[in-house]
């Protein structure tokens, strides 16, 4: 494991540098000037064409890409054109609410969704069955900032139980933070539930009617033990494969969900700078959304020999 861990990460470093290479090109090649947004409506010719050369956005793309290269291998990510901060600072004061937010999402998801699944799959074509499904087809369907206004309209207005927007850091106010990361916590756990509680149906009754299965029910084994135990070990494969990548991709920042409740996170960072030009801002945010995927992809390959003896590496 540990070769086959290496070479995973040796892996890796191709994959960063084409999708520094596609990032820094497609930002550079779509229409919008940077120098026009910080410059402002009533800016001449000639004080763009100062920013420009300031920036260094006039000299030839394989040199900005080349300093760039430069910077990033130094650790150097640059500055905000906007701001004027650090971009690793810009990024780091984002990252946390939604991380936060993340954990709190997929830890409820978890929770629910995989009993759910299960009782699915071991109730198959009754009532729970169809019940199950009914919810995630739902939980498919309707749009995401649907069901936020929606929970926002029940909880925060009509019964007064929780603010409607805003974030509030743990270690500043607890009892604020929590009360502010439920509804956008149920938000997005409401499509997470429905995916994770479909995949575990489905892997589960592939496995439900194996001999492995059969035999340790005729052992006199309890039902929760042989499907917990023994059926869902087997059908856990997928199901942590669905797992880390919704981790993956609520980390990487979910721009509605942080717009509909005013949550100062990586989303809502990734829109602004886009609006903005912000290209050292962006670029850092692409890359770093590609290294968690990386990251999570390895984590995900590592644990399958865990959840499944006959996996080796």
């Amino acid at each position: 494991m540990p070769v086959y861990f290496l070479r995973r990460v040796l892996a890796a470093i191709p994959v960063m540098l084409v999708v520094a290479v596609f990032v820094f090109l497609l930002l550079r090649l779509t229409p919008g000037d940077p120098a026009a947004v910080l410059a402002g409506d009533m800016a001449t010719p000639e004080q763009l064409e100062q920013i420009r050369a300031s920036l260094g956005l006039n000299d030839p793309l394989y040199v900005q890409f080349l300093r760039w290269m430069g910077d990033l291998l130094r650790g150097d990510f640059g500055t905000s054109l906007i701001s004027n901060q650090p971009v690793l600072d810009l990024v780091a004061d984002r990252m946390w609410p939604t991380i936060w937010i993340a954990l709190i999402t997929i830890t409820l998801s978890v929770i629910v969704a995989v009993p759910m699944g299960v009782v699915a799959a071991w109730k198959h074509r009754s009532w729970i069955d169809h019940l199950v499904m009914t919810f995630s087809v739902l939980g498919f369907s309707i749009p995401v900032f649907v069901i936020g206004y929606l929970l926002i309209k029940l909880f925060a207005l009509d019964l007064g139980l929780l603010p409607v927007q805003g974030y509030v850091a743990p270690s500043e106010d607890l009892p604020g933070f929590a009360a502010r990361a439920v509804l956008p916590a149920l938000t997005l756990a409401s499509i997470y539930i429905a995916l994770i509680a479909r995949m575990t149906r489905a892997s589960l009754l592939d496995v439900l009617g194996e001999d492995y299965v059969r035999t340790a029910r005729a052992k006199g084994l309890a039902e929760r033990r042989v499907l917990f135990r023994h059926a869902l070990r087997n059908a856990a494969v997928p199901v942590m494969t669905v797992i880390g990548t919704g981790f993956a991709l609520l980390i990487s920042g979910v721009v509605v969900t942080e717009s509909v409740y005013n949550i100062p996170g990586l989303g809502r960072l990734t829109v602004d700078s886009i609006f903005a030009r912000d290209y050292p801002v962006i670029q850092a945010l692409i890359l770093l959304t590609s290294g968690i995927y990386v990251l999570v992809n390895l984590a995900i390959d590592l644990s399958y020999s865990f959840l499944d003896p006959r996996i080796r590496y």
